[in-house]
């Protein structure tokens, strides 16, 4: 289908911030902010260095992980954000993003199956960073195991459906399945309850992905909550969500990933905002905890920006 808007390039990318790009395009404010304010950090953030470390099974990651829903044109913005995304995300483009995480100490991609194929072409060029796959298709499991994978958790998504439903033991012939082809074990979710859950259940899980807003509540959950429904429904971010998450993150001694710490975007509208979250999030999770980022570095050098939040927040790594 053909394209609605087309979404202008600017002439000199370096003087354009991304909040006058989006005055451009008349889209919503900092709706392609996808981690970062319209500003770059410090000239000091832009210097490579180590990042703090956790560990994690038998490795040791960076405290901040890649995640790649912009690679996947997956704003949970807009269809208009998703198109830009596509249009930048070239397989060359996400390649040389991957590079320049690399370089300021970010030393894992957190992805999905269908990436993974770029992942080993990113090792064959000189690339050495850690991957973490996302899934629930058990077909996949031992190309990813052959591939250098070091875990899969299962997908979030299908997660809190499941659980939704009572319904949760069916993900638990997977995990086994990723356990036996020697992987680490993860679950995803948005939801503390499923943390809860499988906590006292004592699964044999080695780290939980979580996503600190519990985005996906039905219409009649929310008008229960709020007393209306908001719109669009199935998007809503409340700002109650992270303390929430951030305390079942704290009662399990197994390592969790926060994701989604700026709302998918929403909170990165200005500079300020994004390193309260940050803030925020290291302050509130355990030393052995680490935090998955979505980068989208077209109008700065978000992975050195991020990095560089993270060295100045999140050294109490253990």
């Amino acid at each position: 289908m053909k394209d609605r808007q087309t979404f202008p390039e600017p002439a000199e990318p370096s003087s354009h911030s991304r909040r006058s790009f989006l005055k451009t395009v008349g889209l919503l404010p900092a709706a392609l902010n996808m981690t970062q304010g319209p500003e770059p950090c410090s000239a000091a953030a832009a210097a490579p260095g180590v990042l703090p470390q956790i560990r994690f099974g038998k490795y040791s990651l960076s405290r901040l992980i890649v995640g790649a829903n912009p690679f996947n044109a997956g704003s949970h913005l807009s269809t208009f954000v998703n198109q830009e995304l596509r249009r930048y995300y070239t397989p060359e483009q996400v390649l040389k993003t991957l590079r320049r995480c690399q370089e300021v100490g970010i030393s894992c991609w957190q992805s999905g199956g269908k990436n993974f194929e770029l992942y080993q072409r990113f090792l064959a060029e000189g690339g050495a960073m850690r991957y973490l796959s996302l899934g629930g298709d058990p077909t996949e499991i031992g190309m990813l195991a052959k591939g250098g994978c070091i875990g899969i958790a299962h997908h979030g998504e299908m997660t809190d459906q499941l659980f939704k439903r009572g319904q949760l033991e069916q993900i638990h012939d997977f995990l086994q399945q990723v356990r036996d082809a020697g992987l680490m074990v993860g679950v995803s979710t948005h939801m503390p309850a499923v943390v809860e859950a499988i906590e006292s259940k004592g699964w044999e899980v080695d780290y939980y992905m979580c996503c600190v807003y519990e985005r996906h509540r039905s219409a009649k959950e929310l008008e229960k909550l709020l007393g209306h429904v908001p719109i669009p429904a199935g998007e809503v971010y409340l700002q109650d969500d992270p303390p929430r998450m951030f305390k079942v993150m704290r009662q399990t001694r197994r390592p969790c990933l926060a994701f989604k710490i700026l709302a998918a975007g929403r909170l990165a509208e200005r500079r300020e905002l994004v390193e309260g979250a940050f803030q925020q999030t290291f302050a509130s999770i355990k030393p052995n905890d680490g935090v998955i980022i979505g980068i989208y570095d077209k109008f700065s050098d978000q992975p050195a920006e991020d990095a560089d939040y993270t060295r100045r927040f999140g050294g109490n790594a253990g």
